[in-house]
């Protein structure tokens, strides 16, 4: 992401947009290094100043590093609020509910991460589907997941892995 995919949303006062950005990137740096506390205190000085739907979901991927899932879900709400074209939340909603052991929930949120017009990187919502219907044992469905995935990306290792995995499995 860069400046210009931050920036293009809604009305604000360009120095505010720049310094949220700013923030953002802060945020997103301490995050990388395991500072999550005080990367939370810099995503949402970043929304304080000027609200955009990555730095909610950023700061819901940050709970979720912190084990606080129910906390990234309501964020990930907040940034499809800010923009419901944004396709990132959508798919963190269904790998926290994964991740919650709520597989059937997951589905639907990974359908609209697939609809969504502004994703960066289409082929996640594709793999983690394929893992809810690897885990009901539907194949596959899995399997058409996965390779749908590797369709959008060629060089996705992840989906490659899961896509070998399953085939082998099932040899």
């Amino acid at each position: 992401m860069d400046i210009q995919d931050f920036l293009i949303q809604g009305e604000g006062r360009e120095e505010d947009k720049r310094e949220a950005w700013h923030l953002f990137q802060q945020a997103f740096e301490l995050q990388r290094k395991g500072e999550l506390e005080e990367a939370v205190r810099l995503y949402k000085q970043s929304i304080e100043t000027y609200p955009t739907a990555e730095a909610y979901t950023f700061l819901g991927w940050t709970y979720s590093f912190m084990g606080r899932i129910d906390e990234a879900i309501e964020e990930c709400h907040h940034a499809i609020s800010q923009d419901p074209d944004f396709g990132n939340p959508y798919n963190d909603i269904g790998a926290y509910l994964i991740e919650k052991g709520q597989f059937d929930d997951a589905i639907p949120w990974f359908e609209r991460a697939m609809q969504a017009k502004r994703y960066e990187s289409p082929e996640y919502p594709h793999l983690n589907l394929g893992r809810v219907y690897e885990r009901k044992g539907e194949w596959s469905k899995a399997i058409d997941c996965y390779k749908r995935a590797l369709t959008l990306n060629p060089n996705y290792a992840l989906a490659k892995k899961s896509l070998g995995r399953l085939i082998s499995s099932m040899n």
